[in-house]
């Protein structure tokens, strides 16, 4: 009689590692193939990058040369990291313009450098496109090639979401840590609603502000997608263009560009026109989808007070409390949005730099900053416009 064969379960496959490849453009990938690497997410989409390179406005002319990593098993496309080779640091958000000045002044050369971002897009969220850790590695870990053989001075992720964040540190990366201020939708049946929920002080100064604007004899329109007419485009990019220019800027985006957005990403697209009788003054362009809406560009032509917060965040909060979108968020900067009930949250970036001795450095200031800004953080949350807590987790 034999003696009975033990059970052996079968191993399980091991996923062949992928092909890192640094030869593909963007414009020979499927655009259904890549915008499956980020589900809604029309800031990364094939639509909206391809939109920034056709139009110039992210090009080696302007100093974002596209150096895409994609990784591929077989045929099939299996993740991708959207990288610039830049030759400056203006569009980015996340300021390293005291590195490159140490750079200079130490004799080394700080551009070009590689930038994993969204051009002139602070939006929080993935930059590593691959739904599993193994190929995540394998994008980053060619792009920290790129550094170690010397070609690139340092590479910079940013705006990554916390977990890729975590990831990024792991591979030995230096974690950096900003702020923004979000605005949450706690189920509010209308903005009054939204009031309700604010201290005495808050509410009385929105409502003030809201009333002002409105005695003033501006009126708001929003429109979306196809909506959009040429003449509003035309319109926007006019006071796009003065609001950069008073702040002694060059501005990033062209009118084709923003023609161009609203012709790609029509159910995505918001603009909010400011008139006094029945005259265009001012306009705010936001970006949306179900659960999220970004604003991102605001301008006007004549002088108005008020104007800024009604268009960019009180219209933007009507809007998501009456499609009930989750969370707005509000962009780069600005303490003044606490007090329009946006909450501080942490945002993250990940850099390695070639030189060993600048790295150290700049890790050491990184740790520093870190503290800072959580230190910042507590003291905001302290000022909360609510009565009561309101949380704004960190975005992921």
């Amino acid at each position: 009689m034999r003696a009975p064969v033990p059970f052996v379960a079968p191993s399980v496959p091991v996923p062949a590692a992928p092909l890192i490849r640094t030869d593909v453009a963007l414009s020979d990938i499927d655009p259904e193939v890549w915008d499956a690497l980020a589900p809604d997410q029309p800031l990364l989409s094939h639509a909206f990058l391809t939109a920034l390179h056709q139009t110039g406005c992210a090009s080696r002319r302007t100093g974002w040369t596209p150096r895409f990593i994609t990784a591929w098993r077989g045929h099939a496309l299996a993740g991708a990291l959207p990288l610039y080779a830049k030759s400056h640091s203006y569009g980015e958000y996340v300021f390293d313009w005291a590195w490159a000045d140490a750079y200079r002044r130490y004799g080394r050369r700080y551009y070009p450098k590689l930038v994993a971002a969204i051009p002139f897009t602070p939006v929080p969220g993935p930059r590593l496109l691959a739904p599993d850790a193994p190929t995540r590695r394998a994008l980053l870990d060619r792009a920290l090639d790129l550094v170690a053989d010397g070609q690139y001075s340092s590479l910079h992720v940013l705006f990554l979401d916390a977990e890729q964040a975590d990831e990024a540190q792991a591979r030995g990366m230096i974690r950096r840590t900003g702020m923004q201020f979000h605005w949450r939708n706690q189920d509010y049946r209308d903005f009054t609603d939204f009031l309700s929920v604010l201290t005495h002080d808050k509410r009385k100064k929105i409502k003030q502000e809201r009333r002002k604007v409105a005695e003033s004899g501006l009126r708001f329109l929003r429109k979306s997608g196809y909506d959009i007419s040429a003449a509003d485009w035309a319109f926007f990019h006019r006071c796009y263009e003065h609001t950069y220019s008073a702040h002694h800027s060059t501005p990033y985006l062209s009118l084709e560009f923003f023609q161009r957005l609203g012709e790609i990403l029509p159910e995505n697209t918001l603009l909010i026109v400011g008139t006094i009788d029945d005259q265009p003054v001012c306009a705010a362009l936001d970006v949306y989808t179900d659960h999220t809406l970004w604003g991102r560009y605001w301008g006007s032509n004549v002088p108005l007070r008020g104007a800024h917060f009604e268009a960019c965040y009180y219209q933007a909060i009507e809007f998501c409390i009456e499609r009930g979108i989750a969370c707005f968020e509000g962009g780069a900067q600005g303490v003044h949005k606490l007090a329009r009930g946006l909450l501080p949250v942490a945002t993250h970036s990940a850099h390695a730099i070639g030189d060993h001795a600048f790295a150290s450095a700049i890790a050491d200031y990184c740790a520093r900053e870190r503290v800072d800004i959580a230190h910042s953080v507590d003291e905001l949350e302290q000022s909360s416009p609510f009565k009561h807590v309101v949380e704004a987790s960190s975005p992921q």
